[in-house]
């Protein structure tokens, strides 16, 4: 499978992006997604993931109440709207796909897109 990130940019503190991620070359809807983010200098981490038919959804504490992970299978998308920016929030946001169930563990993802950088400024 092969995902492409897309959204990320340069952002005031307070402001929002919405990322995308097109999956192709398998059947979207077979797979649990994921986004990650890695911060310079720092480890990946789990930032949320969203169950293959988009009823059940998780969320770092970090970002819960200000991202929201969503889904399109007709589009073979996964979003991630990011609300109330933070500096600290700023990364490079990976999109990934898991064909067994749902984990906040990075490793456990079979497929990983190249990433897209968001940028906040204060």
């Amino acid at each position: 499978v092969q995902l492409q990130a897309s959204g990320g940019g340069l952002v005031q503190a307070g402001g929002s992006l919405r990322l995308a991620c097109a999956a192709s070359g398998r059947t979207f809807s077979s797979d649990n997604m994921g986004w990650f983010r890695q911060a310079p200098g720092k480890e990946r981490e789990f930032v949320a993931y969203i169950t293959r038919s988009g009823s059940t959804t998780y969320y770092a504490d970090s970002v819960k109440g200000r991202f929201t992970i969503s889904r399109d299978n007709a589009k073979n998308t996964v979003y991630l709207q990011m609300n109330s920016l933070k500096p600290e929030d700023t990364a490079l946001y990976y999109c990934a796909a898991r064909t067994g169930i749902t984990s906040t563990y990075g490793p456990a993802y079979e497929y990983w897109g190249r990433g897209t950088l968001v940028t906040v400024s204060s």
